[in-house]
């Protein structure tokens, strides 16, 4: 097997005065010209589920209430999946230059969580204009902005 090599470049502060992104010293002038960019698809590690056990696991038990009674993790957005990484789209609220601290809108990432990277959300090479979900999920929120009022727990099974 391939092994590849990964370094975090800072991680995730989730508090009481919200959520941001602490990248490390070295890798603050990176953030040059990310203003104007409203989102940012933050690729980071879901750091909890990094062992064993959990790399093995490539089926889940209906994770989702209206799901297949079995799902491959590829079809779901678990943390438990061969290589925990993960891919959460977030609004910019405001960006720190000098300390390297982006502050986002929402994560879904816990506090502490590697930073893997991170990249300005760009309509033409991420937006799908009319994406295809299966019916179990068709009636989840059509954009990010709709997902913050919708009953998230009543659609889990976990």
């Amino acid at each position: 097997m391939e092994v590849f090599e990964v370094h975090p470049v800072g991680k995730i502060r989730s508090n009481g005065e919200g959520a941001f992104i602490e990248l490390q010293k070295e890798y603050v002038q990176a953030l040059t010209a990310l203003e104007g960019f409203s989102h940012v698809n933050v690729i980071w590690w879901f750091s909890d589920f990094d062992n064993d056990e959990a790399r093995a696991v490539i089926t889940a038990e209906q994770p989702y209430k209206q799901a297949p009674d079995e799902m491959g993790v590829f079809a779901t957005r678990s943390p438990i999946r061969p290589n925990p990484i993960a891919l959460t789209t977030s609004e910019v609220i405001g960006i720190d230059y000098e300390n390297g601290i982006v502050q986002i809108a929402y994560t879904d990432a816990n506090d502490a969580s590697p930073v893997l990277d991170i990249k300005p959300y760009t309509p033409s090479l991420d937006r799908v204009e009319e994406p295809g979900v299966p019916g179990w999920c068709g009636h989840w929120p059509k954009s990010i902005e709709a997902s913050a009022d919708f009953a998230w727990e009543e659609e889990f099974n976990f």
